[in-house]
């Protein structure tokens, strides 16, 4: 608990405490008066100091303890100020914003009713990161009995925030909200590999379709049936390495393909079909297997929330093992991934061969601004300009080779 002299505090010294020194240093006969004037106000002072404890006595701030925000939207969160003592008082309450949340105010003053044990004020912030943000402690200031201080305080706070990426202002989401209107199911052709049910052996079956052990039970052969994928499960997996923190415009990569790969599973919610993401670096640092609904949605959106890129190179061998373990079924697995540097190129080619035999495997990137065709810039006017849409046009035509090996 900390003391702060009062702006009462302060004018009384000015207009009372120093006319009364220097009375009593230039005027002998006055001085006992002048002495006693300061003694006064020093006595009073301390008196108002010994009890300053009453002035935040019986006063509980209380936050929620989760509260959800969205990148660049603005928020607000209720703040309830219990008053135990039921008096009529003025607070000041502070909560600080950690860096990446703008409050709109830091503090605030609250007045405490008389008769009432609480009253309730609302704190605004705009976050401009997302991430977990963890609030210990909140700050309160209260004047004391005679006014002559103010006396603050800190009190301990349990509150988190989790800011999710905006997915309002993606033009992706709302194209797909606008597109989505009057599409219909429509049948799969195709002999899938989804299994469906076991049956005897027919003349003109596959070798690679008997189930071996039905058939050493029954003792004639048992072949496999298989139907098309009714709900096809998609994994969106993002890099989070090095190169993603690479700026795209006005955001980071990273930032692009994490909103990219809720896009995808919201489209793939609409469709009824199965969701999952991952995002790796020189780990796999999240993962939750597909499935759907609004509840698993969620999920998918707390596993990546709180991604930062990683000042790591990729490893795509760690990735792809991971998922080869882990995924059962046959699944469309598209790759959020830089592939302009050689090296990473080919690491993802090498890594993903044996994922690629029972999985669609696909990958995309966004192509730096400085990667294109030779002749596209039509303004080059310096030697320098040259060279550099050479270099862009060397790694457009490796990006075109990669695509043609993938395909």
């Amino acid at each position: 608990m900390k003391l702060v002299p009062s702006t009462l505090l302060i004018w009384i010294v000015v207009a009372v405490g120093f006319p009364a020194a220097m009375v009593a240093a230039l005027v002998p006969g006055a001085r006992w008066i002048a002495i006693a004037s300061i003694a006064l106000i020093a006595i009073a002072a301390l008196i108002d100091a010994v009890q300053r404890r009453r002035a935040l006595g019986g006063i509980r701030v209380e936050l929620p303890a989760l509260a959800r925000f969205f990148k660049d939207r603005d928020a607000e969160i209720r703040v309830r100020v219990r008053n135990e003592s039921r008096t009529s008082r003025r607070v000041r309450i502070g909560i600080v914003a950690p860096e990446g949340i703008e409050a709109v105010s830091e503090d605030q003053q609250v007045d405490l009713p008389q008769d009432s044990d609480a009253a309730e004020f609302v704190w605004r912030a705009t976050p401009r990161r997302r991430g977990r943000y963890v609030f210990a402690s909140v700050y309160l200031e209260a004047p004391s009995r005679f006014g002559l201080w103010s006396v603050r305080d800190r009190a301990a706070a349990n509150m988190e925030i989790r800011v999710y990426p905006n997915l309002r202002s993606a033009r992706e989401l709302r194209a797909l909200r606008h597109g989505t209107a009057g599409i219909r199911a429509m049948r799969q052709i195709g002999r899938g590999r989804e299994f469906e049910k076991l049956r005897e052996y027919v003349p003109g079956d596959s070798f690679d379709e008997i189930h071996w052990k039905a058939t050493a039970r029954r003792g004639h052969p048992i072949t496999k049936v298989f139907q098309v994928e009714r709900t096809q499960e998609i994994y969106v997996v993002i890099d989070a390495s090095r190169l993603s923190a690479r700026p795209m415009g006005e955001e980071s990569a990273l930032e692009r393909a994490i909103v990219a790969g809720l896009v995808v599973g919201a489209a793939a919610e609409r469709r009824g079909d199965l969701f999952g993401i991952a995002a790796f670096s020189h780990q796999v640092e999240a993962f939750a297997r597909a499935r759907n609904g609004k509840a698993h949605y969620a999920a998918c959106r707390d596993a990546i929330y709180q991604i930062q890129s990683r000042p790591v190179s990729p490893d795509f061998e760690e990735i792809a093992t991971f998922l080869r373990l882990r995924l059962r079924r046959r699944a469309m697995i598209l790759f959020l991934t830089s592939l302009d540097d050689p090296v990473l190129a080919e690491s993802f080619t090498r890594a993903t061969r044996l994922l690629a035999r029972r999985h669609l495997v696909m990958a995309g990137m966004l192509r730096p601004e400085s990667i294109g065709p030779l002749f596209r810039d039509e303004h080059v006017d310096k030697a320098e300009n040259i060279y550099r849409n050479l270099a862009g046009h060397l790694a457009w035509k490796r990006l075109r080779e990669l695509e043609a090996s993938l395909a």
